[in-house]
Order: structure tokens, then C-alpha cells, then sequence
């Protein structure tokens, strides 16, 4: 019988399979041994509305007039951001931008300097 893997999320040793499934009887983590294989090998890729690859600490340009949401603040077109800082989620950047504060942009809305 093959030993099986250790829980991805708590790393208990007392997983258990259940149809095509893995299960952790100790947190609850339900996981497939291809999605365990599949995350470790891709990792998501930024890039700009160009199609340049983007990294953590670029500065960007912004392409479009932007409204901030709960503001009426607009980040104008043409706007330098430097020290951009890479996210997971619904919006792809973290940033600071001069006069507005923190910021969300998604990647479709910007350039690589």
C-alpha cells in the first residue's frame, strides 16, 4: 500500500483518501494529488497591458483615468507609481500613490516604465 502524502495545509501525517481525493482529518483540507503537483509547478505570471512581465519593486505608469472608489479622487492617465508590490486576488498590485495613499490596481490598466 503506498504511504500517502502529508497535508499541504498542516502537514498532519494522518491523511486519508476518499474517491479521488485527499483528506486531512485535522483541518478539514480536501486536495487532488495533480493540484498538489500543478501549484508547485506554476506560478502566476504579471505583465502590463503591453505584455511586459512585471516584478516586485517596478515602477508603472498608469494608462487610463482611474476613479478611487469611495472618493471622488481620480488617479489621472499618465500617473508614475514606483515600488509596486505583487498580490494574488481580484486587483494584482499594491501601491502607494502620491496624494491618494494606498492603492489596488489590476494590471490591465497599467505599463512598465
Amino acid at each position: 500500500m503506498p504511504s500517502l502524502p502529508n497535508c499541504p495545509k498542516c502537514n498532519s501525517e494522518y491523511t486519508y483518501e476518499d474517491g479521488n481525493l485527499l483528506v486531512c482529518p485535522e483541518c478539514a483540507h480536501e486536495w487532488t494529488l495533480e493540484s498538489e503537483t500543478e501549484q508547485s509547478e506554476v506560478e502566476k505570471v504579471y505583465k502590463d497591458s503591453n505584455g511586459n512581465v512585471l516584478v516586485d519593486g517596478d515602477s508603472i505608469t498608469v494608462i487610463k483615468d482611474l476613479k478611487v472608489k469611495g472618493s471622488s479622487a481620480v488617479v489621472k492617465k499618465g500617473t508614475k507609481v514606483k515600488d509596486i508590490r505583487l498580490v494574488d486576488g481580484d486587483h494584482d498590485i499594491d501601491c502607494k500613490i502620491d496624494g491618494i495613499g494606498a492603492m489596488q490596481l489590476k494590471t490591465e490598466f497599467v505599463k512598465k516604465l
